[in-house]
């Protein structure tokens, strides 16, 4: 992607104007087009195409459904989510554990808040779960579909933006869980108040504010649930006003 190609800009998403799922068990806000939600100049930014903020209500989730041709991420806010899937894969999804799903070729899975034998002592199993789910389109149709987790809570504490997913190559060698995408990666920040991190330089950066509020150089104040899509993203700083954590994902390519 070349950036001079490209028109330096800092769009910023309230987090009231998102898309909204409302259902018995689920309250789940849209940053692009989802399902029965469909505008034609919010389907991606970047590599981009869900960041659904989803809270789950105890006992309950999504029952078991394919996915295919694509790289899913789950960051867990709050309790835990258990995953389950058709390559026998499952476990109990918690934060500060960074979880990736590769679709590929097709898969089937569930993700619900129904701890049962994955139960753990720190993460309790009687409220809902509050999580982060994101997807980017892969470098290449028709792979294997696989599944990688890794408690990454040690790095976040040591500060600054912590690569979660990635597949560019500078991170071959990072505590990342990989993804199947060489032109993108994923990070996330736990920051204190006055605390402050630098987006990535790339030609498309999305900031996502999961809790807290911040103040993004270029924008003002953001609050949770707040996203600012960069385009031409020339290291901006992103600085706490109250507890905050952040996720960003670099991006250096676009769909199409």
């Amino acid at each position: 992607m070349e950036r001079t190609q490209l028109t330096p800009e800092v769009d910023v998403r309230r987090a009231g104007d998102r898309f909204a799922t409302r259902i018995d068990w689920l309250d789940s806000k849209h940053s692009f087009s989802f399902g029965q939600h469909y505008d034609p100049r919010n389907t991606n930014f970047g590599l981009l195409l869900v960041s659904n903020d989803d809270v789950v209500a105890p006992g309950t989730g999504f029952e078991t459904h394919p996915h295919r041709d694509m790289e899913i991420v789950t960051w867990v806010l709050d309790g835990g989510l258990v995953h389950q899937d058709s390559e026998g894969h499952n476990g109990l999804i918690y934060p500060g554990l960074a979880q990736r799903m590769s679709a590929g070729t097709g898969i089937l899975h569930s993700e619900k808040n129904d701890h049962g034998a994955f139960a753990r002592a720190e993460v309790p199993s009687d409220r809902p779960v509050h999580f982060v789910q994101m997807w980017v389109v892969p470098d290449e149709s028709g792979i294997r579909p696989g599944y990688e987790q890794l408690d990454i809570t040690e790095e976040l504490t040591r500060g600054g933006l912590v690569p979660v997913a990635s597949g560019m190559p500078q991170h071959a060698d990072s505590s990342a869980i990989r993804i199947s995408q060489q032109h993108a990666a994923l990070f996330a920040a736990r920051l204190a108040p006055g605390e402050s991190v630098p987006l990535p330089t790339a030609p498309f950066v999305h900031l996502y504010v999961a809790r807290g509020s911040v103040s993004l150089e270029g924008a003002g104040d953001l609050a949770t649930g707040d996203a600012v899509r960069v385009t031409v993203g020339e290291g901006q700083r992103v600085t706490a006003l109250d507890d905050a954590e952040v996720l960003v994902w670099e991006m250096h390519a676009t769909l199409g």
